[in-house]
């Protein structure tokens, strides 16, 4: 399996970032249709959790069903575990947990890839998962 370009990476990242700002749109429409704004600490933080939900839901779903998003379909990446099978559920719940803490935390687990001797993200070598580049069609 081969390592993923650092270009490539950062692309994927930004295009997905496009698509996780439009689903939280939608969901931010839904939100407030139901339960309108949050105006107090306690709706802010419930509507703090329920984005990051809506997000897991993504991408636990997408993980588990292909191992791709839209964008790593666009950007022919593919994420399995370490063996070449899918994830299972629980690994893509461990490594969505994960990866949010790194964001939380300046993306120092993304940031380990650059350094990592396979350039697996810190979460990957948490969860046993790693992102392979599909070949072209």
């Amino acid at each position: 399996m081969n390592s993923i370009s650092l270009f490539k990476r950062i692309a994927c990242m930004l295009y997905e970032s496009i698509l996780v700002f439009a689903i939280l749109f939608v969901a931010g429409v839904v939100y407030r249709a139901l339960m309108g704004d949050p105006h107090s600490d306690f709706e802010q933080h419930l509507f703090f959790m329920y984005s990051w939900l809506i997000i897991g839901v993504y991408f636990v779903y997408c993980w588990v069903k292909s191992g791709q998003t839209l964008a790593m379909q666009t950007w022919r990446i593919q994420l399995l575990r370490l063996d070449g099978n899918p994830l299972s559920l629980g690994q893509a719940v461990r490594r969505y947990v994960i990866a949010s803490f790194s964001l939380m935390f300046f993306g120092l687990g993304f940031l380990w890839a650059i350094f990592d001797r396979e350039g697996l993200y810190l979460h990957d070598r948490f969860t046993g998962s790693r992102l392979v580049e599909l070949p072209k069609k």
